[in-house]
Order: structure tokens, then sequence, then C-alpha cells
């Protein structure tokens, strides 16, 4: 009774109280689950005391280099099934730290596929996992498990796919294969998880910090059990294949709730699915979490905090709109105001919000909700889209009747909303007097901050882009280098860049007198507006990006 006998020996608990537990539990994960419950000891406590009985060394992962290197010794199955991972290595020997170090079998193992002479040393089974999530990725399991299934019949497949999802139906191979795409895509903070048929391979990609990442290349036989189960768990029509669908799955992750959007596509090689991870919280952030520029924020917030008119946020899809849109909703929605959405689809459901979903079969559209939406007295709305002239005109007219209007439209530059909606079909008088605000957003990846580099810029190629620095002088800017924090890509996270433009007497002339695009932008570039391009290099210059990032996203 190794974990029982070495509490016991190193007088954590009595040896009364230990028979009772062990009497209860067994001498394995449930004792010591139960022991860190009542507060016994901590998963330290139980690995120092393991350590002192077996004559092991203690380490804490925690404060441990681990190196990918060292980890990619052993293969991922291994350290799994016995509960170890790689730590240090020297020419000959390794040391593995295993919460488990009196597992003979376990060390001959690892020696056998190293090579190396084994130290065993023991470690906290938290910490452990913590180290599994950051260093060892599921690839292998996934790519045993699409063997396994390429192994089985076609029929197999669809039957296991289609069995409920209770308990019992766990361990069907693609069941778990389904599992461990989602499980895979929220541990490396991806934002959506594309599924791909092709001629030959089932292509899984996940997009992390905005670019495409290619992770798991499946036989094309196992594309029909992936796609149905994913459909069954979205609830939508398993057997329709001809037309798109969308859906929505919860999945629950390390005690979490995790919302994913699913979209189907029917393409030459079967269905493409597109899960969008709705994991982030919108509701529980704040401005201040948007990273705002300080004169961007202050305008910002004063569009918003006004008792009525519009405030526009635009971008390409996947700019971050929705989220600073709910930002915004939730930092002026308070309990003394009602606040109404109507969306396509619901991505985030906030508490003491009425939100509309969208269903165009039911004849329920943007401007029919929001005609309803409007007799139910709100104070603040919010649109999730502004796409025609019947949806713009009824929210610049309830802009105009004392509501705040928040919604989003597809312009490149906050300037451009406003000749976007005049072609539209809407009057421009009523464009000029509605709108507040706008804001254009665009996303960079931002430089990991374990890793980053500072270096001094060429001032002829900060001259070139025009970016403003001291004539003879090299700023300090930073690049991307690459480290295992941020799987040697550099970035870790994204951050916005926003360009926010507040309307003024002169703008609104110019609106009313159809000014073209390019004027609107000479008018509020005179009168301070910060360009996106401008934003992105004071965030590069304060170490968040890099130049490349900001000439990337932006135009």
């Amino acid at each position: 009774m190794r974990v029982a006998e070495s509490l016991v020996s190193a007088g954590i608990v009595g040896t009364e109280r230990m028979g009772a537990l062990v009497a209860e539990h067994g001498d394995g994960k449930e004792l010591r689950a139960r022991v860190v419950a009542d507060g016994l000891a901590s998963e330290n406590d139980i690995a120092q005391a393991v350590a002192s009985r077996a004559g092991v060394p203690y380490v804490d992962l925690g404060r441990e280099a681990l190196s990918p290197e060292t980890i990619s010794l052993v293969p991922a199955a291994l350290c799994r099934r016995y509960q170890l991972i790689p730590v240090r290595r020297t020419r000959r020997h390794l040391l593995v730290g295993m919460v488990d170090p009196s597992n003979l079998i376990a060390i001959d193992d690892v020696t056998t596929a190293t090579g190396l002479a084994i130290a065993p040393a023991a470690v906290a089974s938290d910490a452990l996992d913590l180290a599994f999530g950051r260093f060892l990725r599921m690839d292998e399991e996934l790519s045993e498990l699409s063997v396994q299934m390429d192994d089985t019949s076609d029929s197999e497949i669809e039957t296991s796919a289609s069995e409920s999802l209770d308990s019992t139906s766990d361990d069907a191979p693609v069941v778990r294969f389904v599992s461990l795409l989602i499980s895979q895509a929220i541990d490396d903070r991806a934002s959506d998880i594309h599924i791909e048929p092709g001629e030959k391979h089932l292509t899984v990609r996940y997009r992390i910090d905005g670019v495409l990442q290619e992770t798991q290349q499946a036989s094309r036989a196992i594309q029909d059990g992936v796609i149905s189960r994913l459909k069954i768990m979205a609830a939508v029509d398993i057997a329709e294949r001809r037309k798109p669908q969308d859906g929505r799955i919860s999945v629950q992750h390390n005690g979490r709730r995790i919302d994913l959007r699913l979209a189907t596509l029917p393409t030459v090689w079967g269905e493409k699915i597109v899960m969008r991870i709705l994991a982030g919280s919108a509701q529980e952030l704040t401005l201040k979490d948007l990273r705002f520029s300080e004169r961007n924020e202050r305008s910002f917030t004063e569009a918003i905090s006004r008792p009525y008119g519009m405030v526009l946020v635009t971008g390409p899809t996947g700019s971050g709109k929705s989220t600073t849109l709910y930002t915004a909703l939730s930092t002026i929605a308070t309990p003394q105001v009602n606040a109404i959405t109507v969306e396509d689809p619901v991505e985030y459901r906030i508490a003491g919000i009425s939100q509309v979903q969208v269903n165009h079969k039911a004849g329920l559209n943007f401007h029919t909700a929001l005609r309803s939406i409007l007799r139910s007295d709100p104070d603040i709305v919010l649109v999730g889209e502004i796409r025609d002239q019947e949806t713009a005109t009824m929210s610049i007219e309830a802009a105009l009747t004392g509501h705040v209007v928040l919604s989003t439209l597809h312009t490149n530059d906050a300037p451009s909303a406003l000749t976007r909606l005049i072609n539209i079909g809407c009057e421009p008088f009523l464009v000029g007097t509605a709108v507040n605000a706008i804001v254009a957003q665009r996303l960079a990846r931002r430089l990991c901050l374990r890793c980053r580099q500072p270096y001094a810029e060429d001032p002829e190629k900060l001259a070139a882009l025009r970016i403003p620095h001291e004539t003879g002088r090299r700023p300090t800017f930073y690049r991307a280098v690459g480290c295992p924090e941020c799987s040697g890509t550099g970035y870790h996270g994204r951050l916005a860049l926003h360009e926010v433009m507040t309307m003024s007497e002169e703008l609104e002339q110019q609106v009313i007198s159809h000014a073209s695009g390019t004027e609107l932008r000479d008018t509020a570039l005179r009168q301070g507006m910060i360009t996106l391009r401008q934003d992105g290099f004071e965030k590069a210059q304060q170490g968040a990006t890099t130049i490349e990032e900001v000439l990337r996203v932006s135009a």
C-alpha cells in the first residue's frame, strides 16, 4: 500500500484513520482524492511522503524547466499509461518524474523505449496533469484511434457514432476520437476546428491565434462516422447531407462548460464541418481587457454611455467584433435597464439579458425580430449584424427614438461604415444624426512574453512605413523567437487593434452632403482619429506584437 504507508510513515495521517480510508477507498487515485478533499494533505505533501518512503528524490514540476526534446524521448502513450514524465537527461541517464516511483514495470518499459538508465523521482499528480496538458498532445492517441477505426467496418462506425451520449458508449472509437479532437483544440487555445474531407484523407485543422494549423490526417474511411457523431452531438439532421446545417454543442472540459457552434457545408468529397469554440465568457471581460489605447477607450466609453444613438463595430469575420459588442453590452446593461439582443446565432448566453435567436424557417429574421423587440420597451438593443436596408433603417430609427443600438457591419475601416449604410438605402441625414461612433477592429497575434527579443529597428524602414520616430534614433521593437511556452511560434494569444471614429458636427454635415469615404476619413484623421495601423505600431513599440503582424492584419 504505497500511498497509505507513505502518509502513515511521514506522520501525516494516523494508522487508525488511514485504515478506515483504505477500507473505503483502496490505495490509489480515490485515496489520494479523499486525502486532499479532507484537507489531510496536499498533492505535494503526498508526493514528498512517497519520495521519502521510496528513497527517491522529490521533483517540483512547477519549478522545472521541462524540455520538449527530453519529454519526446518517451512515447506520450507510455507517459499517460504509467503517469510519468521525463524531467532531465544526462549522457546515459534519464530522470523520470513518476506518481508511483516504485513501479518497476513502468521503469523497465521506459528503459526499453529510451535505452537509458532510468532514475525515478516522485512528482505531484496535479502537477503532472498540468505538464501533460502543456507538453503532451493527443496526436499519438488520435492516430491510434484512426487506425483502429480504419480497421472497423463502415456500418460498425456508423452504429457507434449513433449511440446515445451516455457513459456506456464513451469507449467507442469514434466517440473517443471526436472527444479527443475537441479536448485537444480547447487545450491548444484554438478558436475554430475545421474537419475537411478529401479524396484520400480526412484532414483536421485548428485555427490557433488566427492561423490555421493542420493537426491530424486520418483515413477517409472514418469520415462518415466522425461527421455523424458531430451531427448527433449538435442535434442536427444526421440524414441530411445535401444542404448546410447549423447546430450547437456543449461539452464539459476540466470542470468548465464549453459551447461550440457547428456549421456543415456539402463539398465534392463530403460534408465539411467547422466548429467555432465559444470558450471565452465575454460577459466577464471589461473594457480594459480589450486593450484599447487610452484615447480610444475614452472615446468608446463615451459613445456607449450616451442615453441613445448607434455604435457600430466593423471588421472581417473573426476579428473579435462580437467580443467587443458583448463587453460593451455587459458594461452598460445594469439591472435598471432593459437590454435585448437579436443574433444569428446567439454565441454567448448572458444572465439578465433577453437574447433572441434568428429563425429564418419560422420567418424570424433580423428586421422582424427587431420590430417586435421595439414593442418590448428596450433601453439597449444589440443587433447581431446589419445586412439589409430594412434592418439598417429600423436600427437607425431605434437609435433616434431614445434607444442605445449596438451592431456590426462588414467594412474595411470606420469611415466606410457611413457610406455603406447610405449605399444600403438609409437616408444620409438619418445616418449622420443616429451614429455616435464606429469602431474598426482587427486581431493580431500577441508576442510571447517569455521569449520575445528586443532589437533596434532601422530608421529608414520606419520612415518607409511611416512609423513616427525621433530622427537619428533607433527605437526598440520586439521580434518573435519561439519557445516551449508558445509551441515555437513566438506568439501566444491575440490582441485587438482599433480605429475609433466618433461623430462630430463636421462629419455629420459631410454625410448629409454625400461626401466620399476618403473625405470622411481625412476629416476624421484631422480631428484626431488613430488608424488601425497607427494603433498597431504603438502596440508593437510597447512589445505586445510585431511590426510584421501589424502589417499582416491592417490595411
